[in-house]
C-alpha cells in the first residue's frame, strides 16, 4: 500500500491549493483512499483489510502527507480509530476483561472500515484541548444505552466521516473517560467554524452532539478505559501526527528544491546551505519517527516506547516548522504568494507544534522523565 500513497501523493498535490483556498474537504482525495483499500489499512486481514502495523502506517502517512498534508491528517484520524480498535488483540480483552459484545462491536466497526467506512475523532473541547481529564462532554445511561451530551472542537472531517469517535465524562462519576463510537445523523451536527492559518482543509469544524447511542457504542464495553490505554499506550494519540508532519517538512523541501531550479538560484551558497541543512533535518526526523513506529509494533507501552513516541512528536512538530520558515527564506520573497506551494506548506508545517501534544508539553514530559519523575502525572498540566 505504500505505492498506492506514492502514487496517489501527486494527485492530491495537485488539488491541495484549491482546496487550501476555499477551506473544502478533499473529496477527491478521500475517493481515492478509498479505492485503493487504505480506509482497511490497519484492519486485520480476518476482517478483509491489509493488518499494517504501526510502522507502515507511519511510512504510509508520511507520503500522504507528501501530497497534501490536510487529507493525511484527515486519514491519520481514521487510523488511529481503526489502530486502536485492532490493537485490542483477543488476548488483550482477556486480559483487561472486556465481553465478548464488545469484541464483536470492535470487529463489526473494523469490518466496516475495510469495507469503505472512514471515521473521524471528536475529543478536543475549547478550554480543555485534547486533556480527557478535563472534558465537559458527559455520558449517562439511557435505557440499554448512553446518551451523549456536549461540543467538540477542531473535528477533522466534520459532516464527511461515517462516524465519530467521541471522548466523553460520566455524569455520574466524572473520573471516569470512555470513549464512544457515534454514526452521523440526528442529534449530531456540524457548525463549520474552521477558518484556520494552516491545516484549512481539514474542515476541522465544531461538532454538536444530543444523543441517544446504543450499549455496543461504548468501546470495549467497559466504562473508564480512555484514560488508561492514553496512559499505557500514547501512540495513537501523540505519534501518529508525527508521520504526516515529518511529510509536510519533506514536501517544503522538495517544492523550495522546484523553485530555486526555475529560478536558477542554485549557485547562492546561502540557498544551498539552507537546502542542506533542511535535508539533514527532515531526514533525521523521519528516522526519529521510524524509530518510534518500529518500537510500538515491537514493544507497545514499553517506558522506553513512550519515550520515543514523545521525541518522535517534539522532532516532527518543532522540524516542520523551521524547514518550512527556512525554505520560504531560501525560495526568497516571490514564494510568500498566496498560492505557492511554500507559502501554503509554511502554514500547513506551523500546525505541528500546536497539534496535541503540544512541542511545549512533549517537551516538559521528557524533561520531567529525564530528571527520573513521573511525566504523565507531574507538570504544569494534566497530560490528559
Amino acid at each position: 500500500m505504500i505505492d498506492e500513497a506514492r502514487r496517489l501523493a501527486p494527485r492530491f498535490a495537485a488539488r491541495a491549493a484549491d482546496h487550501d483556498r476555499d477551506g473544502s474537504f478533499p473529496a477527491d482525495d478521500f475517493a481515492d483512499l478509498g479505492r485503493a483499500g487504505l480506509f482497511g489499512l490497519m484492519v486485520p486481514a480476518r476482517l478483509g483489510g491489509a493488518g499494517a502495523g504501526f510502522a507502515e502506517y507511519a511510512a504510509i502517512a508520511y507520503e500522504l502527507a507528501r501530497g497534501n498534508g490536510a487529507t493525511a491528517l484527515i486519514f491519520n484520524m481514521h487510523a488511529s480509530v481503526t489502530g486502536a480498535l485492532a490493537g485490542v488483540t483477543d488476548e488483550l480483552a482477556d486480559a483487561l476483561g472486556l465481553p465478548p459484545d464488545a469484541l464483536a462491536a470492535r470487529d463489526s466497526y473494523l469490518r466496516a472500515a475495510a469495507e469503505g467506512r472512514w471515521y473521524a475523532v471528536a475529543m478536543s473541547e475549547r478550554g480543555a484541548g485534547s486533556r480527557l481529564s478535563q472534558l465537559t462532554t458527559s455520558y449517562e445511561k439511557a435505557g440499554d444505552g448512553y446518551r451523549i451530551t456536549g461540543s467538540k472542537t477542531f473535528c477533522s472531517g466534520a459532516g464527511h466521516a461515517g462516524g465519530y469517535l467521541v471522548a466523553a465524562r460520566s455524569a455520574d462519576d466524572p473520573t471516569q473517560v470512555s470513549q464512544f463510537v457515534v454514526p452521523p445523523g440526528d442529534g449530531v451536527r456540524v457548525e463549520e467554524t474552521w477558518d484556520a492559518l494552516g491545516m484549512r482543509a481539514t474542515g476541522s469544524h465544531d461538532l454538536h452532539l444530543d444523543v441517544t447511542v446504543p450499549a455496543g457504542a461504548l468501546l470495549g464495553g467497559v466504562e473508564g478505559l480512555a484514560l488508561v490505554v492514553a496512559q499505557l499506550a500514547p501512540h495513537w494519540m501523540v505519534a501518529s501526527y508525527a508521520a504526516v508532519y515529518t511529510g509536510v517538512a519533506r514536501a517544503a523541501v522538495d517544492a523550495a528544491v522546484d523553485h530555486v531550479n526555475q529560478r536558477k538560484l542554485g549557485h547562492l551558497p546561502a540557498v544551498r546551505a539552507r537546502l542542506g541543512r533542511a535535508d539533514a533535518q527532515v531526514a533525521a526526523a523521519h528516522l526519529a519517527v521510524m524509530e518510534a513506529a518500529r518500537r510500538v509494533d515491537a514493544e507497545p507501552g514499553d517506558a522506553e516506547t513512550n519515550r520515543w513516541v514523545w521525541r518522535a512528536k517534539l522532532l516532527a512538530g518543532t522540524t516542520a516548522a523551521e524547514v518550512a520558515a527556512s525554505m520560504l527564506e531560501a525560495a526568497g520573497t516571490s514564494a510568500m504568494r498566496r498560492g505557492h506551494p511554500l507559502e501554503r506548506l509554511y502554514r500547513d508545517a506551523r500546525a505541528g507544534s500546536l497539534q496535541p501534544a503540544t512541542s511545549d508539553v512533549c517537551a516538559d514530559w521528557l524533561g520531567v522523565d529525564a530528571l527520573g519523575g513521573d511525566p504523565d502525572s507531574e507538570g504544569s498540566a494534566p497530560r490528559w
